[in-house]
């Protein structure tokens, strides 16, 4: 990366566009500008306080409510829509979706008053302070571009982009707005799965060794979905590897990844890894830990989620969900009465609406998200360098993918398509500990330093 960079006074964040120089900032560069300054935003709740297992919003006195505009009113909008309805002091003003009876039916269901077939007229409406991004994949870049131009917040499903300059230049649009920009990681925050990260943070398992994921979905999807889809590394195992960094706490360093078709061969004539069914990974992680995924679009026997760590002092693991406890006892079985869940949002619809309410409570206490833009870079990253390394048969760096995306701005990025575009010397190689260099800082990590200081430790190091 390559940036421009201005003077900025520690004390304000006042947007200044001259004085342009061009800066390497360690091993990954991007454009910085000085930031503009987040106005408050309207917190606390006047509703009466709700407890959940995990989340708990407190006031000290009654303020008007936040409210938010969904788009897209399909299962993950409706999912999500349900739990801003319950949330305290978050208010659904607006839905839009494309086909606007379905937006309408949202409306009427959770007593929504305004209902539209236009997302912009969610993203432009005065009354909205925040935005759910519920909408399919390809939009998802130009709508968080546009919230942040209208001084919105944003709650975006996974993925911010497919592209990576273009998910550069999102993340950073909401950082330069001063906008507080959550990405959807679910998994995060499945009690199973937060399980496992408690035992590995409080060492119950002591240090950990191995880290394994598996990902088997019940049936393979539609060729139609598959075709275009940005392959089965990107589609499907970036969950997975997304778990591993949140179970590792750490960035990971380099992946070995292979793939193969064993279940849909209709799929055999795509491109690249949209032809696998089935992949493999193994990601290299500092102090020697190792992460290993597997990930199939089929299993005969259920949605198949779970997750082991291998410590020096134990193991724990998690098993998958089941719809009750019942087990039946006969002379030839013995085990669960039923499959375990056999759709996503059922196997998953206690974490979507916890991430809601995360990102709610984010909203009314004006806390930091607990999931971050840099996050869903660094998932997307990872997908893209499994994809590589299934392609060219090796292991790929994931420094090798942040250097492939050259900014001119923050909000200007491009991906490098060979390295003859650029003057010898000109193309910067990147290091994955340093995504958080390569952004704008967003607005939660502003208020935790002088803006000043961060600035100058990126810059000179």
């Amino acid at each position: 990366f390559y940036l421009h960079h201005t003077t900025i006074s520690p004390c304000q964040y006042t947007r200044h566009y001259h004085n342009f120089k061009m800066v390497r900032l360690g091993s990954a560069l991007i454009a910085i500008f000085a930031v503009g300054s987040a106005s408050a935003f309207a917190p606390a709740s006047q509703h009466a306080v709700r407890s959940t297992h995990v989340l708990q919003m407190t006031t000290t006195e009654a303020k008007d409510p936040v409210k938010v505009g969904v788009i897209g009113c399909g299962r993950i909008g409706i999912v999500h829509l349900g739990a801003i309805n319950k949330a305290p002091g978050v208010v659904p003003i607006v839905v839009s979706n494309p086909t606007v009876s379905k937006a309408e039916d949202a409306a009427k269901k959770f007593g929504v008053a305004k209902f539209t077939s236009d997302a912009m007229e969610v993203i432009t409406d005065p009354d909205v302070d925040a935005v759910w991004i519920c909408s399919p994949s390809q939009f998802h870049a130009d709508q968080i571009k546009a919230c942040a131009a209208n001084g919105k917040h944003v709650f975006c499903e996974k993925p911010i982009a497919t592209d990576l300059a273009e998910t550069v230049e999102a993340i950073n649009a909401c950082n330069e707005a001063g906008v507080k920009l959550m990405i959807g990681l679910q998994r995060r925050f499945d009690p199973n799965f937060l399980r496992v990260r408690r035992a590995i943070e409080e060492k119950e398992v002591g240090d950990t060794i191995i880290i394994k994921t598996c990902s088997r979905d019940p049936s393979p999807p539609p060729y139609e979905y598959v075709k275009g889809g940005g392959g089965i590394f990107n589609d499907m195992a970036v969950h997975d590897l997304d778990m591993t960094r949140f179970l590792a706490g750490d960035d990971p360093i380099e992946i070995l990844a292979v793939g193969s078709c064993h279940i849909d061969k209709s799929i055999e004539d795509l491109p690249g890894s949209e032809a696998f069914d089935t992949a493999s990974c193994i990601v290299r992680y500092p102090n020697g830990v190792s992460a290993m995924v597997d990930v199939c679009r089929q299993s005969s026997y259920g949605y198949d989620q779970r997750a082991e760590v291998l410590g020096t002092s134990g193991m724990i693991a998690t098993d998958n969900v089941y719809p009750n406890t019942a087990k039946i006892y006969k002379n030839d079985y013995t085990g669960n009465a039923d499959m375990p869940f056999d759709f996503f949002l059922s196997r998953y619809f206690e974490a979507y609406v916890t991430e809601t309410e995360a990102f709610c409570e984010s909203l009314v206490n004006d806390s930091a998200v607990p999931c971050t833009g840099i996050d869903g870079l660094v998932a997307l990253v990872m997908s893209l360098a499994a994809d590589k390394s299934a392609a060219e048969g090796r292991w790929v760096k994931f420094s090798e993918i942040i250097g492939e995306v050259y900014c001119s701005s923050p909000t200007e990025c491009s991906l490098i398509a060979n390295d003859a575009m650029f003057p010898e010397g000109f193309k910067p190689v990147g290091d994955i500990t340093n995504l958080d260099k390569i952004v704008l800082p967003d607005v939660d990590q502003r208020k935790e330093e002088s803006f000043g200081d961060k600035l100058k430790s990126m810059i000179w190091g």
